[in-house]
């Protein structure tokens, strides 16, 4: 991997870490993996059940639809609920649970290749990107929200900037000093700026309601 022109001459135990095929992670970034994965699965795993007894029952309210705004019922409804032809959720089952395997194998020890970083980095980026788009779809079309939607958003958030952080930080993505740095010193400010447009996109949507 070649150095960014300007910066410092590698140390020995950094340029080995470069030569190496394998990269680990640290217990807080496997910790992180985990709890991230398991909030994601369990909302994916409360919408199912959720979902299946709203097909049973075209009746039923769901335990999280509090009021007009807040109303899972709707977005169960939707069809941006099954974008892929199933519901949205089964996918979450099978995304976030290999999410939890990840950060478990890591707080093992495992040490995993280049290309697998940059594919759970893709595989975040295409989580953060679909939640944008159920957001603005929530938001704006379906006119309601669900909470623990909401929750499966911010743990995606989460979990893509600082893997994101983690790839740019082992040298995996290019990417200049003055990056690197960034996201060694500050990761968590990109994930809370990120969730707090979220909130103020969501508190002005409505603000009439909330203020009422």
């Amino acid at each position: 991997m070649t150095r960014v022109e300007g910066e410092a001459p590698l140390a020995r135990d950094e340029v080995a870490e470069e030569r190496d095929t394998t990269v680990g992670a640290g217990r807080a970034f496997a910790w992180m993996l985990v709890a991230t994965g398991a909030v994601g699965l369990l909302a994916a795993w409360v919408i199912t059940l959720d979902k299946f007894r709203l097909l049973e029952d075209p009746n039923f309210t769901p335990g999280c639809s509090l009021n007009p705004v807040v109303s899972c019922g709707n977005i169960m409804k939707s069809e941006q609920a099954s974008v892929f032809g199933f519901p949205n959720p089964m996918l979450g089952l099978v995304t976030y649970g290999m999410v939890i395997a990840i950060g478990a194998a890591l707080l093992s020890g495992a040490r995993l290749r280049r290309w697998y970083w940059l594919g759970l980095n893709a595989g975040t980026l295409f989580g953060v990107g679909f939640c944008t788009w159920l957001m603005h779809q929530s938001l704006y079309t379906i006119n309601s929200l669900c909470l623990w939607c909401c929750s499966a958003w911010v743990a995606t958030i989460v979990m893509f900037w600082y893997v994101t952080s983690h790839t740019v930080r082992k040298r995996l993505l290019p990417a200049p000093v003055a990056v690197r740095g960034f996201f060694g010193e500050f990761t968590w400010v990109l994930p809370v700026l990120h969730i707090g447009i979220i909130g103020m996109l969501i508190l002005t949507r409505w603000w009439d309601f909330w203020t009422s």
